[in-house]
């Protein structure tokens, strides 16, 4: 029997606005979480630097920190506080290893991060072991990404924002409308089905899983083709995390060309910031707040979509799609936007720099925390074998061919606006 939360709700966007906020707040007026070390470049080092009882200490802390707002995210999104408190001990064994194993030197001097390992880590042992339902189902991969993504507001100053979040909307309008159109004209021309061409056209050209889920919601799709679109925007998003970062740095790309090459080229938020982490904190920075110009877009297509399926492609005795008002468009509105400008104002004009400064090393080492146990999770819960389970490859062929026209427009575009 699970213990599920049913009287008090919260839409994931409005939980992690509320969580990120706590941990801020927490961090300011009551306690600093202290930052553990991972550092090593020999056994001796890693036993008696990484592993020692101090230091171990820490780590216990760290992981009972995350395990009470992890929980409080689990009650107020509804998931089963049972199974999210005995699997998440797990999930965060696997990523200190990941995080470990890249506080190695020899590994740092080849820029391989920790969220690499954690997503090798958890793709190995989802994929060759049947992990039971319930500890999938207790997975949060999109709360802790944005979590973190919350908490990189703090190291994001406000008018970094203003410059190249301009840079970004342009850059985002210009890919979404280029990309989104070839899409559809592509799936056309393959002759997909609607469902799956509207699915298609908005997760490559907008921000992959969440386009896909506002997109199926606008126009009520069928749930097994959203989780085929689904699957082949994780794995694709994969490589493209991992390949992009180390083309740009053999080609010699500028920091800010490569962040907004990244932010609009990728279509996961969470593979984009860690793709940008490869890089450096300027790309990290720039893919970011390339990523949200993009999904601040999201109401906005969710709304012409809307419009477009309820007055041409509404089919014989489907039920009757949601009519598109201005509050769908609040409704696709990614609100933990909200939360990364409200840290980002917070630590730019409101904090001392000496109280920013008192914090800054532990809020970057829980931004960190978050984002490599969203990358043990989408190991854990994407299974390779999803892809090819459609017995129809034309969804697929299309879906790759649009990603890399995608990839090719956007670099593009990156270099005509940020590579002045």
């Amino acid at each position: 029997m699970t213990t599920k939360n049913k009287l008090f709700i919260l839409h994931e966007d409005w939980a992690v606005v509320a969580l990120g906020a706590l941990v801020i707040a927490v961090s300011l007026f009551f306690y600093v979480v202290p930052v553990p070390h991972y550092k090593w470049s020999s056994t001796e080092e890693l036993l008696t630097t990484v592993f020692n009882g101090a230091n171990v200490l820490t780590l216990v802390i760290q992981l009972l920190f995350v395990l009470v707002v992890g929980s409080l995210g689990a009650l107020l999104t509804g998931k089963s506080l049972r199974n999210f408190v005995i699997g998440f001990p797990a999930i965060y064994v696997l990523t200190v290893f990941a995080l470990v194993l890249a506080g190695n030197t020899f590994v740092k001097s080849l820029n391989l991060e920790a969220v690499i390992f954690s997503l090798v880590i958890g793709l190995v042992i989802g994929n060759l072991f049947k992990l039971p339902q319930w500890f999938r189902d207790s997975l949060s991969t999109e709360l802790f990404v944005k979590i973190g993504l919350v908490l990189l507001g703090t190291t994001v100053i406000f008018s970094d924002i203003l410059k190249a979040g301009s840079l970004g909307l342009i850059q985002a309008l210009v890919v979404v409308l280029s990309v989104w159109y070839f899409a559809f004209w592509l799936c056309k021309r393959l002759k997909v089905d609607d469902e799956l061409t509207m699915m298609i056209s908005s997760a490559v050209s907008i921000c992959g899983v969440s386009a896909a889920i506002a997109t199926s919601g606008a126009i009520k799709g069928d749930p097994k083709k959203l989780s085929y679109v689904i699957s082949m925007v994780l794995i694709t998003a994969i490589p493209m995390m991992i390949f992009m970062p180390y083309i740009a740095a053999y080609f010699s790309f500028p920091q800010q060309v490569t962040g907004a090459w990244l932010g609009g080229s990728i279509d996961t938020t969470g593979a984009v910031v860690a793709s940008g982490t490869l890089v450096g904190e300027e790309a990290l920075k720039i893919s970011t707040i390339v990523k949200f110009s993009q999904n601040v877009l999201l109401g906005i297509a969710a709304f012409a979509i809307s419009i477009y399926w309820s007055y041409n492609k509404t089919a014989k005795g489907a039920d009757a799609v949601e009519k598109p008002t201005l509050k769908v468009i609040w409704e696709r509105f990614p609100k933990f936007v909200l939360a990364f400008i409200g840290a980002s104002v917070l630590f730019s004009f409101f904090l001392s720099p000496e109280t920013a400064a008192g914090v800054k090393d532990s809020l970057k080492n829980m931004q960190n925390a978050w984002f490599t146990l969203a990358f043990t999770s989408i190991g854990l819960e994407t299974n390779f074998k999803d892809l090819f389970k459609n017995e129809n490859k034309k969804p697929l062929y299309a879906f790759l061919i649009a990603q890399l026209f995608n990839v090719i427009v956007t670099l593009v575009i990156a270099w005509l606006l940020f590579g002045r």
